[in-house]
């Protein structure tokens, strides 16, 4: 039954091909668009319809215009991409069904030296509205960022830093939108003017919103009926505010050869966090709500330099340095807090093109410092130490050409009560082929290694977050997972299509798993950290063709779809989200663009122990965008999401029975650029 439905959940992107045939016979002798380069990953840039990775992007057009939102929330809906989607406040991204510290989130390709992959409650240190574009990569195979990234990669791309002159000495964009559900406002503008050399970005961005409205009672009927309890009528999720402000500036010299330069950032942000209250006081009952404090400075320093001959076309320097600080307040009072300090340093050489072999080498260090303090400070103060070596290699004859990698890690784990050291060896093999010139098909092979992080090791205490005492396990070895996956790209006149097949082995899957005991102190359940065998096993497909076009107007039908299967010796994995069938319908012009988007998430009934099941969902969203002025630099856009008001619950949150995604919601804004 599961592999019949993997075979046909992707009936959008199926119903797209069958447009195919026509498309190409009104354009046989078009080029294929050889499409944008991708350099997550890939530093030396490949193209995303030539490589290997499981690649989607969002660029500056798309991000524009996108909703305030953190950053799990936002790439949601991506094939093979979900959100934690704990808090408006708080949500990572899960990829093909993993999240935590086995999905990287970056900034330039550096990590976020914060506390966001230790709970779920915790929020990424950065908000999408500063970025040009964010990357995501799907899948083990990006050794460039080690064995943290085994689950998959998301890269902010900010140009805080400029690496190019301002058009026209002076650039920049100004933002703002509303929407109805949360009572949210936002605004955020970016400068960039030249001085000369020297080029000055300047940056900022405010948020605000109120507790968010669901179209049912918040609790869902499973739980109610465990309860013994009937809905109420209560039509929000209470304690889901947010209120976020952030600025940054850059300053860079920029000459014939490359550039250099740094940047500084500040980010603080309050937000609410649903179903985390503590006994509330008698004398001061409506202070039991709990919200998290964030704040982080963080400095970079970026360059690059090029070279007219020998062996390397370029040499790039990154590195990072962050004081972050995470405060719970229990109503006023100061909880528990969360301290990470660290820095972050990487250099590579990218080598010179030469009769189609491409390739880079790397080194990278990591040196941060994470410690609690607090009643839930369950993870005790450690020091971390990475050092990492790497190169990517590929050769492109055209039609037949191969790529493959190696990276070696040490990392190391210091806490008071003992030290953990270890070894990894990561490696990929690919091979691709180009049959005809719309298609690039391509089988790879990885084996990525992963050290356990701190809280898997080190941790002892109770995790309201998770709703468990956690303990970890000093003696954890690496995670091993052996990884073939299957990719096909499809690009002729207007119809282009992508696929990917995968089949994931874990040797040593670190699992949280319950142990049937309760901690006498807290009343907590007693989840311990274990390794089992596990296999995770999916696909994903996107396919778009253009109906219809005209000069600059053309109607495009999309569809994508993605499924997943996780199962272990101890039964399926907890939070693995069930299939997605997505199908839109989009009109372009220069002044006027609208869109139709049917989304179906199906139900999840795989569940593990503690762990309850979620019903299907269907979402329909419409927007729309015009730009009144001939030179289109202003848009004013709409777009209604859940028009339907249907109630939703994202099955990889821990919140999914008491917070259920956000109501039917009008967002309206007005984007400036210059």
């Amino acid at each position: 039954m599961y592999t019949v439905r993997a075979l046909l959940l992707a009936a959008p992107a199926w119903a797209v091909l069958a447009a195919a045939a026509a498309a190409q016979n009104q354009n046989p002798a078009e080029p294929a668009d050889l499409g944008e380069v991708i350099v997550t990953g890939t530093p030396f840039g490949v193209t995303d319809r030539a490589s290997l990775l499981a690649v989607d992007v969002l660029d500056e057009e798309a991000l524009a215009i996108a909703p305030a939102a953190t950053l799990g929330d936002l790439v949601s809906g991506l094939p093979g991409v979900r959100s934690t989607a704990f808090s408006p406040g708080a949500s990572r991204p899960v990829i093909r069904g993993l999240s935590g510290p086995r999905v990287q989130v970056l900034t330039n390709g550096l990590g976020m030296i914060d506390a966001s992959s230790v709970s779920p409650d915790h929020q990424v240190a950065v908000d999408p509205a500063e970025a040009r574009r964010i990357e995501i990569v799907r899948g083990p195979s990006t050794l460039v960022f080690g064995g943290s990234a085994i689950g998959g990669v998301v890269n902010i791309i900010d140009d805080r830093i400029p690496t190019q002159p301002a058009e026209g000495g002076v650039d920049g964009h100004v933002s703002t939108q509303y929407s109805s559900v949360d009572d949210g406002r936002s605004f955020g503008a970016r400068l960039k003017a030249n001085a000369g050399p020297l080029v000055l970005s300047l940056d900022g961005f405010t948020r605000d919103a109120s507790d968010y409205d669901v179209p049912v009672f918040p609790e869902s009927a499973r739980l109610l009926a465990e309860e013994g309890e009937e809905a109420g009528d209560e039509r929000s999720v209470a304690n889901t505010f947010v209120e976020l402000d952030q600025i940054g500036a850059g300053l860079s010299w920029i000459g014939p050869r490359g550039f250099l330069g740094g940047s500084v950032r500040r980010v603080e942000t309050t937000y609410g966090v649903p179903g985390h209250e503590h006994e509330p006081d008698p004398l001061a009952p409506d202070a039991s709500g709990v919200s998290i404090g964030l704040e982080q400075t963080r400095y970079d320093v970026r360059g690059e330099l090029t070279f007219d001959a020998g062996p390397f076309s370029a040499a790039r320097l990154s590195a990072g340095w962050a004081d972050y600080a995470h405060t719970e307040f229990e109503g006023d009072e100061v909880g528990t807090q969360f301290f990470s300090e660290g820095a972050e340093g990487r250099l590579e050489l990218i080598q010179r093109e030469r009769g189609g072999w491409q390739g880079v080498i790397g080194a990278q260090l990591l040196d941060r410092t994470f410690d609690a303090v607090g009643d839930e400070a369950y993870v005790p103060r450690t020091a971390i130490a990475e050092q990492g070596l790497y190169t990517v290699q590929r050769y492109d004859r055209g039609r037949l050409g191969v790529e493959g990698g190696v990276r070696l890690d040490r990392r190391s784990l210091e806490s008071p009560a003992t030290k953990r050291d270890f070894t990894t060896v990561s490696a990929s093999a690919g091979v691709f082929v180009r049959p005809s010139a719309p298609w690039f098909l391509g089988l790879s092979v990885a084996r990525n290694e992963r050290a356990p992080s701190e809280v898997e090791l080190f941790a002892e205490g109770p995790h309201v977050a998770t709703g468990a005492f956690e303990i970890g396990d000093p003696d954890l070895d690496s995670e091993v997972a052996t990884s073939i996956e299957g990719t096909a790209h499809f690009a002729h006149g207007r119809f282009e299509a992508d696929l990917h097949a995968y089949h994931a082995d874990y040797d040593g899957f670190i699992d949280l798993r319950p142990v049937g005991q309760d901690d006498p102190d807290s009343g907590l359940p007693i989840f311990e950290y274990v390794q089992t065998q596990a296999t995770f096993r999916g696909l994903e497909a996107e396919a778009q063709v253009n109906l219809w076009e005209d000069g600059d107007r053309s109607l495009v039908l999309s569809g994508a779809a993605d499924w997943v299967r996780a199962s272990s010796d101890l039964g399926p994995v907890a939070r693995v989200p069930p299939w997605s069938a997505t199908a839109g319908l989009d009109w372009t012009s220069r002044r006027f663009d609208a869109g139709l988007e049917v989304r179906h998430v199906g139900e999840q009934d795989r569940t593990a122990a503690f762990e309850r099941p979620t019903d299907s969902y269907t979402l329909v969203n419409l927007k729309g965008a015009v730009r009144p002025f001939a030179d289109r630099d202003v848009t004013v856009f709409a777009e209604v999401h859940n028009l339907t008001d249907a109630e939703a619950r994202e099955h990889a949150s821990f919140q999914k029975d008491i917070a259920p995604l956000p109501g039917r919601n009008l967002r309206v804004g007005v984007t400036y650029r210059f």
